[in-house]
């Protein structure tokens, strides 16, 4: 009988043993090669794009910093691997990339084969957008009955496209590229009547339109497409950093902790503030997930908080204008909504 509970202990041992080994190979890897390798978008203004000197910018380019900033406490150790809607999941799944923080959309189906998403850090939806002078009296997606309409394959977008149309009892004509510059490409040049995707996305490719004006985003958005970064499964700790990266930018925003002022209220009277920033006697916040306890000092420090990314990358301070709608903060009659850090 002990012979068997010592062998019960040990196996159970074992398994412990290898499970916290399982759960820290993500994070051990990427600190053993010194940088983060994220998956971005080819090219989307405003969330991931590259400029003529190969320097990347955009809201989930500074995700991937952010997550930089949490691990080496340097926003600078990380490598973007620019990714098409085919090959971004695969890419995830082989290893090739450490996370996937692409514009990609939460569903069952994804979720239940292999990955994680670890929050929403763009709630968007899909819509449509026609050039009104050639499609002049059209003010309703619902008017587009017969017509062209240029999609990307291997995503949601295309699935939505067609759900709507049979629901709707219309027909349409589906001109499909794997290539989100091919799609950019032949919807500029006329060959499709409507282009369809994630509405954020519409207004990102129409400052690139030969003659933007001419193009309008109809007011229709025919579905949810929470967007958020993405794991393998299988790895909660690592999980779990990418996951309180998106909370600490949340909280850091509605606790007013700017990238200007970090530094000056961390050694403030605030219990909360001194708490999240890591300021907190006997505080081990930070190496319960495997960092250091200043983690979210050197998230906002590096990008600054969610208002400030979504500000400079999409909205008052870029070309896009997006107002923040169901991204405010809870607070203010949004979504967004960050799990307590203590």
């Amino acid at each position: 009988m002990k012979n068997l509970v010592l062998k019960g202990a040990l196996a159970a041992s074992a398994f412990v043993l290898l499970a916290n080994a399982a759960s820290a190979a993500t994070l051990d890897d990427v600190k053993k090669k010194g940088f983060l390798q994220c998956g971005v978008n080819t090219g989307l203004p405003g969330f991931a794009s590259p400029n003529d000197k190969g320097e990347w910018s955009g809201f989930d380019v500074d995700y991937c910093r952010a997550v930089a900033a949490a691990v080496f406490g340097d926003a600078t150790k990380v490598k973007f691997t620019p990714l098409s809607a085919k090959d971004r999941l695969p890419a995830l799944q082989s290893g090739e990339i450490d996370v996937l923080i692409r514009n990609t959309t939460w569903t069952l189906s994804r979720d239940t084969q292999g990955f994680d998403f670890t929050g929403v850090n763009y709630y968007d939806g899909q819509g449509f957008m026609i050039n009104s002078k050639k499609l002049s009296g059209i003010n309703s997606a619902l008017q587009l009955s017969g017509a062209s309409v240029c999609v990307q394959a291997g995503t949601t977008t295309e699935l939505n496209l067609a759900d709507y149309f049979k629901a709707n009892k219309m027909e349409y004509n589906p001109v499909v590229f794997e290539k989100v510059e091919e799609v950019n490409a032949a919807y500029d040049s006329g060959r499709c009547d409507a282009y369809t995707t994630d509405q954020s996305g519409l207004y990102a490719y129409r400052l690139a339109l030969t003659a933007p004006d001419d193009h309008i985003v109809l007011p229709e958005i025919i579905s949810k497409e929470p967007l958020g970064p993405v794991v393998r499964q299988g790895d909660p700790q690592w999980a779990d950093i990418i996951r309180w990266t998106h909370y600490a930018m949340l909280t850091a925003e509605e606790l007013g902790i700017t990238q200007a002022n970090v530094d000056e209220v961390k050694n403030g009277d605030n219990p909360e503030i001194k708490r999240v920033l890591g300021q907190e006697a006997n505080t081990k916040l930070g190496t319960d997930l495997g960092l250091t306890n200043d983690w979210v000092v050197n998230i906002i420090k590096a990008v600054g908080n969610y208002g400030e990314v979504f500000e400079k990358n999409l909205g008052s301070g870029s070309p896009l204008k997006i107002a923040r709608g169901i991204n405010a903060q809870w607070s203010k009659g949004g979504l967004q909504y960050a799990m307590p850090i203590r």
